[in-house]
């Protein structure tokens, strides 16, 4: 019943052990502009509980004290190998053109959706809910989950995850 955080460009275990979550959707590039993962974190560890319950690991996109990658191919090769990983890859998209824009997960978004590992997550609240109606489109249109709120979108990732086969 336990939950282990594997950060941005950190080792990745083997992809053979046991249910993961990747957490997909934009990063916010300022430090005034709050992440929306902490939250996602306090949520998974809430929802991951029951009896025999192997340890969920967990993969951020971000970096364990805000160190940014010192090469751009870095990032993108352990963000890619982390996907392949993770038994389910949560996106969250709260879209706002300004401050989390997610140019970079709609693309992402297109290249996993075929996995049958995706969850979508879009808040109708977030400031620009328009630009995630392709998106919305595309996860029905593959029969992924779609939910409206982050409690959601992590309780349909960790059936996904607990679903999952042990081995790809």
């Amino acid at each position: 019943m336990s939950v282990k955080l594997i950060m941005a460009r950190e080792s990745l275990p083997p992809s053979d052990t046991g249910p993961s979550v990747f957490l997909a959707g934009p990063t916010p590039r300022a430090d005034s502009v709050p992440s929306w993962r902490p939250q996602a974190l306090v949520e998974l560890a809430r929802q991951w509980t029951g009896p025999d319950l192997p340890e969920l690991t967990i993969y951020s996109p971000e970096s364990r004290g805000g160190r940014r990658a010192a090469h751009y191919d870095d990032q993108v090769d352990w963000e890619t190998d982390a996907r392949e990983r993770a038994s389910a890859i949560l996106f969250w998209i709260p879209r706002d053109l300004v401050h989390l824009p997610g140019f970079t997960t709609n693309v992402e978004f297109g290249l996993d959706i075929g996995t049958g590992r995706a969850v979508l997550g879009c808040p109708p609240d977030c400031p620009a809910p328009e630009r995630n109606r392709y998106l919305i489109w595309v996860a029905h249109r593959h029969g992924a989950p779609v939910r409206e709120t982050l409690a959601d979108t992590v309780t349909a990732a960790l059936t996904l995850a607990r679903n999952a086969p042990t081995t790809r």
